[in-house]
């Protein structure tokens, strides 16, 4: 796989304009079409709580990677990375132009610098690592990490999902996933990342959060409780989706809309300062403004 120039791509955190900004550029640029780099959006049925684009949304423009598992169905990053090159590779051989936009550093980092050569996961050792984390907390498990290895304790962020799965390497192994390597990307890339100020970044986060209850998120969950159920052990992937477990609970009469709303926006503001970190240490790029931000990717899109 390679391409002359490198595949654009914008990112930045929840809430902050990635998907309205991608379909301007596109219907501007012309003959783009959009490369999700969402580790939600693939799930079908789950449109409310991730804030899908819906086809009038897209306005035409068209997008990759929305819609292609099931719920009931496991999706990991392998395979995200071979079906986001597919894409590529297949919008490139129609003289067409990819834009990758989302903000799972996790998938972004793995098509950037290729895929970790760490071994797969294990349910029965991941369900007891669940179960530790359950009992001794997340500052335990992080502590054990620092001791052994400081710098790959940076490297988790404070992000349960990583540092179980760090443990779990390291007692499978022997090693930190950090010390395995990873394979070669197939393609080069440069990112045009963005946000706006931090207040009012935080004012779209409630909006959005708001307007997502009143279109039906509880609903939602609720349905999906009834495909994939959130008391599994291990937890499914797919009910660490931010906010479903407080839709869950407004749809079974255990929390009030107000007070579901209020936690979700603080795990959404908590989980954006996140991904602003993980785009500037991870993926080294400068944090722009909004209209800097589209001026830089509309340049590159053109090919300039």
């Amino acid at each position: 796989m390679h391409s002359a120039s490198p595949v654009a791509v914008l990112t930045a955190p929840t809430a902050a304009g990635k998907t309205g900004m991608a379909i301007e550029l596109a219907l501007e640029t012309g003959r783009v079409e959009i490369v999700s780099a969402d580790a939600f959006l693939v799930y079908r049925g789950l449109d409310v709580g991730t804030a899908k684009p819906d086809l009038h949304e897209r306005r035409g423009v068209p997008h990759h990677l929305l819609d292609v598992t099931d719920v009931t169905e496991s999706y990991d990053v392998a395979r995200y990375v071979q079906e986001a090159q597919a894409a590529i590779a297949d919008i490139l051989e129609r003289g067409n132009t990819p834009l990758l936009v989302g903000g799972t550093g996790f998938y972004l980092s793995a098509l950037m610098k290729g895929l970790p050569l760490t071994p797969k996961s294990e349910p029965e050792a991941r369900a007891a690592l669940e179960l530790e984390l359950a009992e001794r907390g997340l500052d335990a498990l992080l502590a054990e990490i620092e001791r052994s290895n400081p710098q790959e304790a940076r490297r988790m962020e404070r992000n349960p999902r990583r540092v179980l799965r760090a443990l779990e390497v390291k007692r499978q192994t022997g090693r930190w996933p950090g010390e395995f390597g990873s394979t070669t990307p197939g393609y080069r890339y440069r990112v045009t990342a963005f946000s706006p100020p931090l207040d009012l970044l935080e004012r779209r986060i409630s909006e959005r959060t708001a307007a997502m209850f009143a279109a039906g998120w509880p609903e939602e969950a609720a349905w999906l409780a009834g495909q994939v159920s959130p008391d599994t052990s291990p937890r499914p992937t797919v009910w660490q989706t931010l906010g479903y477990e407080q839709a869950l609970s407004v749809a079974r009469g255990e929390l009030s809309v107000q007070e579901a709303q209020a936690q979700v926006h603080l795990a959404t503001r908590q989980y954006a300062k996140r991904q602003l970190t993980w785009i500037r240490k991870q993926l080294g790029a400068d944090i722009l403004g909004p209209d800097q931000a589209r001026r830089q990717a509309a340049s590159w899109l053109a090919g300039e």
